[in-house]
């Protein structure tokens, strides 16, 4: 990485021995294990986040599940957990 910022963090020392198994394992630097569970921890976040405001909006527009929809969810659910 070229163009890189240098971050420091502080890890309890059990988490560093895991991630250092992971780099051992995965035969990459442990800047890259690193960097990769970030990239991906933020974009879930993202995700979350954006979804979490879609939903807001939709509901301040007054924009909900009618009841049988949601029993009908509920139903599928129940259904898939008795099954697996």
């Amino acid at each position: 990485m070229a163009d890189s910022d240098i971050l420091s963090v502080r890890l309890p020392p059990a988490l560093k021995a895991k991630l250092d198994k992971v780099a051992t394992a995965l035969d990459r630097p442990r800047n890259w294990v690193v960097n990769r569970a970030l990239e991906d921890y933020v974009a879930a976040q993202a995700w979350q986040i954006r979804e979490i405001r879609r939903g807001l909006a939709a509901a301040k527009a007054g924009e909900f599940a009618e009841e049988r929809d949601v029993e009908a969810a509920f139903a599928r659910f129940r259904r898939r957990r008795r099954a697996g």
